[in-house]
Parts: structure tokens; C-alpha cells; sequence
């Protein structure tokens, strides 16, 4: 795990415990389960649905995109503000905005389809 990562343990204490786990060459940063953070090339990104995408958007802060196959891919994180880095408060309004989009966007377990 990079420096950057056990540093947002710090980051976020007051929102609540993290787990980070490796994946896609970065990190998914989860809480309860859901993912709400992503770090890529030590930069953090945070959940946004339609509802807290226009927080990110109003600040100028990016998306998080990456090429596939000569696409451009999107996703539902934008790069997270440089303020909650100073301000364990901010951090926490921030991580609760992204741990409640991932709330929404996740999708209901399928039903197990019953013998007959």
C-alpha cells in the first residue's frame, strides 16, 4: 500500500474507517463495503451520482476518464477538492456526499430463481 493511500486513513478518520483494496493498478477506497473513493497514480477521486456530480463540477474538478479500445471511458468519480486534505470536517462532508452516491448507485442483489 503507497504512503498516499495510509495517509487517507488520516484524511477521512472523522468520517469513519476505510478500507483500501488494490485494484485496476489503484486503489478502490471502500467504507462499509461500498466503494466512494478511487485512487489512481496517487491522485484521489470520489463517487458522484447526478445529484453530487454538480459539487465537483462547480469547483472545476475532473472526471475521472481513461482509454479503452480508442475510447474515451467516463466514470462517476471526479478528482477530489484540495480542501479536505487540511480540513478533517470538509473531508468528511465530502466522503459522506460520495459514500451516499455509491449508496444509490448500487444495484439490488438479483433473486435466486427457485427450482422446479
Amino acid at each position: 500500500m503507497t504512503k498516499y493511500v495510509e495517509y487517507l486513513k488520516e484524511v477521512f478518520a472523522e468520517f469513519g474507517p476505510i478500507q483500501p483494496r488494490r485494484m485496476f493498478g489503484g486503489y478502490g477506497i471502500f467504507h462499509k463495503g461500498l466503494m466512494f473513493g478511487l485512487v489512481v497514480n496517487d491522485m484521489l477521486y470520489l463517487k458522484a451520482n447526478d445529484t453530487a456530480a454538480k459539487f465537483f463540477e462547480e469547483r472545476g474538478l475532473d472526471q475521472f476518464q481513461y482509454e479503452k479500445r480508442g475510447k474515451t471511458v467516463k466514470m462517476s468519480f471526479y478528482m477530489a477538492p484540495e480542501g479536505i486534505f487540511d480540513d478533517p470536517e470538509e473531508a468528511k462532508i465530502w466522503a459522506g456526499r460520495s459514500y451516499e452516491a455509491a449508496v444509490r448507485s448500487k444495484k439490488p442483489a438479483k433473486k435466486a430463481k427457485k427450482k422446479k
